[in-house]
Order: C-alpha cells, then sequence, then structure tokens
C-alpha cells in the first residue's frame, strides 16, 4: 500500500506560512525592544502627587521625614499634610516636578500621614521603615 505523494504546491505553501510566521515574530520582537528601549511620553494627570513618609529608629532618637513630589502637570494648591494627633501643615502652592521635604512635630505618634490638595488630591500613607545597613547610623 503506497501513500499518496503530496503535491508540490502543498509543501511551497507550508513553508510560506512558516517563513509569514518567523518574520512577523522578529518584527513584533523588534517593536517591543524599541518601545522598551524609547519610551514615548506617558500620560499623568494634571493632579498627581507623590507622598512618601520615613521614620528611622535611631538608638537615642527616631528621625522621621514627610516627602512630597508634585508628579502631575499643573501647579497643586492649598496643600495640607495631616500628621495625625491634631499636627498639621499649609502649603499654599507647590509647582510641578517640585519636591518638599517636611519634618512632623515634636512628640507626634508617628502613625500615618495624609495629605489633600485642590484637584481631588487624597493620600493616606503609613511611615515606612527604610532597611537598615551595617555599618550605617542606628544599625
Amino acid at each position: 500500500m503506497t501513500f499518496p505523494a503530496k503535491s508540490q504546491t502543498n509543501i511551497l505553501s507550508q513553508k510560506n506560512i512558516l517563513i509569514g510566521c518567523g518574520i512577523g515574530g522578529a518584527i513584533a520582537v523588534i517593536i517591543l525592544v524599541i518601545t522598551m528601549a524609547f519610551p514615548g511620553s506617558t500620560v499623568t494627570s494634571d493632579n498627581s502627587i507623590l507622598v512618601d513618609p520615613t521614620k528611622e529608629k535611631q538608638s537615642l532618637f527616631v528621625i522621621a521625614r514627610v516627602m512630597i513630589q508634585n508628579t502631575g502637570n499643573q501647579p497643586l494648591t492649598n496643600i495640607t499634610i495631616d500628621y495625625g494627633d491634631g499636627d498639621k501643615d499649609f502649603i499654599s502652592i507647590l509647582k510641578p516636578g517640585k519636591t518638599m521635604i517636611l519634618s512632623p512635630p515634636d512628640g507626634n505618634s508617628l502613625q500615618f500621614v495624609r495629605v489633600t490638595a485642590d484637584g481631588n488630591v487624597d493620600v493616606y500613607k503609613a511611615y515606612r521603615e527604610p532597611i537598615a545597613m551595617p555599618g550605617m547610623m542606628g544599625s
């Protein structure tokens, strides 16, 4: 019993499909690499803020600070920083890309920070403790 021979056109069409898939895959990889290497502009909201409260426990004292950065495209106005325990700070304006570092008042419990501003900005964050590095102060 013999099997019928495949036609020449069937083999050529399978090779063409395989070559087409390989070229398409290579093009997709090239596009991915280019978009990752040269990212386009990312759309950010007009009112956006980065809040990073940190506290570092030393042997005799605690260093606490709150970093606030305007990551939006517009100035932030009427910024209120609530450290908890009734302690607050106020900033009238923070321009885009600018950063401020604030210190909570002495005696604050250092549990959380809530930052609000015009434009429906409302961020609530707990203090984080950076990892102590050997040989550094407080480790």
